[in-house]
């Protein structure tokens, strides 16, 4: 690669070793962990062998909450100036412009092509076709970003995705966290860069070379259980030949902070109840149950808790709606194996947080620390998190509580499962990871829902104003988006 290749953004020095390994390579795996700028690294390199005559499009296929972040930020970013590009997002019912738009995928055209679709439209029978019908009529890269989303090799969208893989050329995957349960997460990842990769003929025998496996018996049924793991150290060198591994702490040229979002799509029953919200300030919850507000605080509070997945009721009764703002989460969780921080506004989410978090890491990996946390235990959680060697790994807190004054560096990871619209409050509560004693560059990630009050209170803290004061003034109105 030339070094005075014209980037649109200058790379970091880390930045720069991953594209020079990557660049011309047929399959190559960015490992690289969130918040190191792995997005831009893609960029560069789709645009490079664009330039080089080695590609017309790009195919990047992401998680719901991900992938039109690359279509809206990361893309217009990031790629050179130069080159003239168009993006097409997928949608499995798309408007009349959108139908149009996608067609003119099959197009001939000297633009460079980024078709964008989420991984879960693998699992249809529509998305598949038509992604296979892209690849046919293109000579793209294929990429796939949070690869762990085809780590279950038995599952149809990473069947789809490994068949799919050769019909291109070049094949990037991107995670920060390759291995989020085992080693044996990372047989269908590289299966999708080329099968041969790693040596095995098929996943099975992939797992008896690498997992200790023992025979067990419940009744007349025999099965083999995994119970260790073995020859990591050749796995290792074996997956340095088509990769690249970086983490935050080996980045010094990184700034102190950065800030990125996970879109959360509405479900059906959220877009209904905060419309009816929006316009009339009253909202039917089924069971002859309403919920009303009655000042623009309230209004957006309620909205707030309409995209977090619940609200309370006239009758004073919590209402759990169906949402995907968890999943997000612990998807986001995924991605890392550092300490994080995760803040929310209510009590109902925070205890929502602790349960599936239990459910998923065990009970001793997280701890809670809102109004309801017994003040004799409030120290003992922090001094744990605080312990590098402790297994808990994850504190969910409430920022009016545990946003002032706590000292927690351990955290490289700051998840805002929802905002205060007070821009004290945010400023706070992210001081609590980045302060004396951090080590590290701390990544802040907003959960975020289209259209809702979550962008109109994410812009306004981002750009330190001070939505609480602001919103009580003549334009309130405006935030009711």
């Amino acid at each position: 690669m030339k070094q005075k290749y014209r980037f649109k953004t200058e790379p970091y020095a880390h930045q720069r070793t991953a594209l020079g390994m990557s660049w011309k390579a047929e399959e190559f795996a960015y490992f690289m962990e969130m918040g190191t700028g792995k997005s831009k690294v893609l960029i560069d390199n789709i645009a490079i062998l664009y330039d080089y005559g080695r590609i017309d499009s790009a195919l990047i296929v992401a998680p719901k909450g991900v992938y039109k972040n690359w279509a809206e930020l990361e893309i217009p970013k990031h790629i050179p100036d130069h080159i003239h590009y168009d993006i097409i997002v997928w949608t499995p019912n798309p408007t009349k412009q959108e139908k149009e738009n996608l067609i003119q995928l099959f197009e001939s055209t000297e633009n460079l092509i980024f078709f964008i679709i989420n991984i879960e439209a693998f699992s249809t029978k529509k998305g598949v076709g038509f992604t296979e019908k892209f690849l046919l009529s293109h000579s793209p890269l294929f990429a796939i970003d949070e690869s762990t989303t085809i780590k279950n090799a038995t599952a149809r969208r990473t069947k789809a995705a490994i068949k799919l893989s050769i019909m291109a050329k070049y094949r990037r995957i991107l995670t920060g966290f390759p291995v989020t349960k085992s080693p044996l997460d990372l047989y269908s990842q590289c299966a999708f860069l080329n099968e041969d990769l790693l040596g095995f003929s098929s996943f099975y025998s992939y797992r008896n070379h690498f997992a200790v496996l023992q025979k067990r018996s419940i009744a007349t049924h025999s099965f083999q259980q995994i119970v260790g793991y073995r020859n990591l150290e050749e796995l290792k060198d074996v997956l340095k030949e088509f990769s690249y591994r970086v983490l935050k702490k080996d980045c010094l040229d990184l700034p102190d902070k950065t800030y990125t979002i996970r879109a959360v799509e509405l479900t059906p029953e959220q877009k209904k109840i905060y419309k009816e919200l929006k316009d009339y300030a009253i909202a039917e919850l089924g069971d002859l149950d309403t919920v009303t507000t009655v000042s623009v605080i309230t209004q957006i509070l309620r909205l707030q808790q309409v995209v977090c997945g619940f609200v309370r009721s006239d009758a004073g009764e919590i209402k759990e709606i169906p949402n995907n703002r968890m999943t997000e989460l612990l998807s986001v969780l995924e991605e890392t194996d550092s300490k994080c921080i995760i803040w929310a506004n209510y009590q109902y989410d925070i205890r929502k947080i602790v349960q599936a978090i239990s459910k998923d890491y065990g009970p001793d990996s997280v701890a809670s620390y809102y109004g309801e946390t017994p003040t004799k235990d409030r120290q003992n959680i922090v001094t744990k998190f605080q312990d590098p060697d402790s297994e808990l790994r994850f504190f969910v807190g409430q920022p009016r509580t545990g946003g002032f004054g706590l000292t927690l560096t351990e955290a490289t990871n700051v998840i805002y499962y929802s905002n205060s619209y007070d821009l004290e409050i945010r400023l706070q509560s992210e001081d609590r990871a980045h302060r004396i004693g951090q080590t590290s560059k701390v990544t802040y990630i907003d959960l975020c829902s289209e259209k809702t009050v979550d962008e109109k209170i994410i812009k306004s803290l981002r750009s330190k104003i001070n939505m609480a004061t602001q919103i009580l003034g003549e334009d309130y109105r405006d935030w009711l988006v």
